[in-house]
């Protein structure tokens, strides 16, 4: 849940309309809504003409970002029959549009002007710490092996570390970054207990931004699987410790139970995850070259 930086214009509803119309799509652009909360697309949510068919459209924000479409379509094709969940068929997938039917379900957060976030449920309710628990079961009973072969990006036990210490590497050759930071960082790679003994498909990113509820405050769609990997089960859990902490217990224990999966020292992997959102940023801001992306990811790591 980093920044978002308003660096894009916002397209008006009629060009937006041009751009679906272009692909095959004919929208109205009475009522065409904008969501800005992600870090690589933009989101509007428009009618179809004639039908009132709802839609949901991700438009680009950077021309690197339609390298990883066909990626995450791979990942959605392999997890739509197989979770209790909606996830998004994807009907239009160009560099400058990806659209599908709007999903069931209501947002448990967006972000609006300012970035300011908008809290749609309770984050404690216990009909949905219960299907989160229930979801991340249902998740990493997936045969990681062939979710590799359906083309999802895979880490083994072993590599998860070797990834964080290259980040950690690279951040390092391009940023300044707090002494006392750098030092936590170093512990983390360094202490055996805090890496993964097996790696399983995660999400990455179970916040309520990416994920629908239905009115009881029960999941029943999830967005965004464009940080979905085979990787660390931690995961799946740190937006729980970060979000609800009182109740990051609770849900462990529904997982384990259902999972009848223990993960060793799992709350301070999450706390240890948490803390590496810095590191996270800084290779976001590389990989887009942008200059204020950059700055704040500076900002992160040597804060005043």
């Amino acid at each position: 849940m980093n920044p978002v930086t308003a660096e894009e214009t916002q397209p008006s509803p009629e060009e937006v309309c041009v751009l679906a119309a272009a692909h095959g799509l004919s929208l109205d652009p009475e009522g065409i809504e904008f969501n800005e909360a992600g870090l690589d697309y933009r989101v509007a949510f428009a009618a179809e003409t004639g039908t009132g068919k709802r839609w949901v459209l991700r438009l680009p924000r950077r021309p690197d970002v339609a390298a990883n479409q066909p990626r995450e379509e791979a990942i959605l094709d392999f997890v739509r029959p197989r979770l209790g969940v909606a996830v998004p068929d994807w009907r239009i997938q160009q560099r400058d549009l990806v659209a599908y039917p709007l999903l069931p379900g209501r947002p448990g957060l967006t972000v609006g002007e300012g970035n300011q976030p908008s809290w749609h449920f309770d984050p404690a309710s216990g009909n949905y710490l219960k299907s989160l628990a229930d979801l991340i079961v249902s998740l990493h009973r997936l045969d990681p092996a062939e979710a590799a072969a359906a083309g999802t990006p895979a880490d083994a036990p072993e590599e998860v570390r070797g990834y964080w210490a290259a980040v950690l590497e690279k951040a390092l050759a391009e940023f300044r970054i707090d002494p006392g930071m750098l030092a936590g960082w170093r512990r983390w790679l360094d202490d055996d207990g805090l890496w993964p003994e097996r790696t399983v498909l995660t999400h990455g990113e179970l916040y309520p931004a990416h994920l629908l509820l239905d009115e009881a405050d029960r999941i029943v769609s999830v967005l965004d699987w464009t940080t979905a990997k085979v990787s660390d089960p931690a995961l799946e859990f740190m937006y729980v410790q970060l979000i609800t902490p009182d109740h990051f217990d609770e849900v462990v224990r529904r997982y384990q139970d259902a999972a009848g999966v223990a993960e060793p020292r799992l709350a301070e992997r999450c706390t240890a995850l948490i803390a590496a959102g810095p590191l996270n940023y800084a290779m976001f801001a590389l990989t887009t070259g942008r200059p204020e992306h950059r700055q704040a990811a500076q900002a992160q790591l040597l804060p005043d």
